[in-house]
């Protein structure tokens, strides 16, 4: 039998989902099975969820399509890598993009474009002024609906915050963002390294995070979602990550 919205929004509150929280949502929709009503469905869910005072965001990632050979990013025409969810969301009536161009993050919200604003003037994916770490200092979550941490970007911007020495490639790329109004914006970049050495699991993460009650799980559909709260997130892990910076590389 199909997963409907009602049901989508029951195991978000049962996952701790409450009105007024500030979410940032990774997902796949077919880790849920069928969905009456597709990815609206789960939209709708997750903007109920929250309620009028609440926010909810998405990734809406473009870092294999603007690149040194195809420098430009578009508020609207360029479309997401990291999911169907994540193109419907964008596309949404309300939804405001960030305009950083490999990074970018949708919201829907009352406080969206606060939320989304100035994250063109990072250098780096997850800055200061990005939508990530605003996350945690909105005191807001990650929602993995059906994905592991492992594509949690969250944990990139942890990385960011404890200056792991090795994080980005060198120099800069000369990129470009451009408004819906079709103003261009110069928005030079570093990106993440990507080692075909070594990598990183933030799935180990997982014990620790569910022993100091920062990660809960639940059921959705055919599911599992993962909750994870982002300020005592960023309180514990970026110390750690400070302290060592490669304990979670594996050799691939």
């Amino acid at each position: 039998m199909a997963t409907d919205s009602a049901q989508i929004q029951e195991g978000l509150r049962n996952a701790g989902i409450a009105p007024g929280d500030v979410l940032h949502v990774h997902s796949s929709l077919k880790s849920f099975g069928e969905v009456a009503g597709g990815a609206d469905a789960v939209i709708d869910a997750l903007l109920a969820a929250v309620g009028p005072a609440g926010l909810v965001s998405v990734p809406t990632h473009t870092f294999d399509t603007v690149t040194a050979l195809q420098p430009v990013f578009h508020e609207t025409l360029s479309p997401s890598l990291v999911g169907l969810i994540t193109n419907v969301f964008r596309l949404r009536p309300g939804a405001i993009r960030s305009l950083h161009p490999t990074h970018s993050v949708a919201a829907i919200g009352p406080r969206a474009a606060e939320f989304t604003a100035g994250h063109e003037l990072d250098d780096t994916p997850c800055g200061c002024r990005s939508p990530y770490q605003r996350l945690v200092e909105w005191n807001g979550k990650a929602v993995m609906l059906g994905v592991r941490l492992d594509s949690c970007t969250l944990m990139h911007a942890f990385e960011e915050m404890a200056g792991i020495p090795w994080l980005f490639t060198p120099g800069f790329e000369e990129l470009w963002s451009i408004r819906k109004d079709g103003t261009v914006i110069r928005t030079p970049s570093r990106r993440h390294a990507r080692d075909r050495e070594f990598d990183r699991s933030f799935s180990e993460l997982e014990p620790m995070l569910v022993e100091k009650g920062i990660l809960r799980y639940g059921p959705i559909g055919e599911a599992q979602i993962r909750v994870v709260a982002a300020r005592p997130a960023a309180e514990l892990l970026v110390p750690l990550f400070k302290e060592s910076p490669g304990f979670l590389l594996k050799k691939n």
